[in-house]
């Protein structure tokens, strides 16, 4: 079950930063990066 609970953050994780690349606003790469730091802690499985 934690193995495909990582795989499925994995997936939102490489999506997000694929969306922070792609996007021209200012706002919303900053909004994506804030996405990113709860992603990157569930991925490491810290609270």
């Amino acid at each position: 079950m934690t193995l495909i609970y990582r795989m499925i953050i994995a997936i939102v994780f490489v999506l997000t930063i694929w969306n922070l690349f792609e996007e021209e606003d200012i706002k919303k790469q900053a909004n994506a990066s804030l996405v990113l730091i709860p992603l990157i802690l569930r991925v490491l499985m810290i609270k």
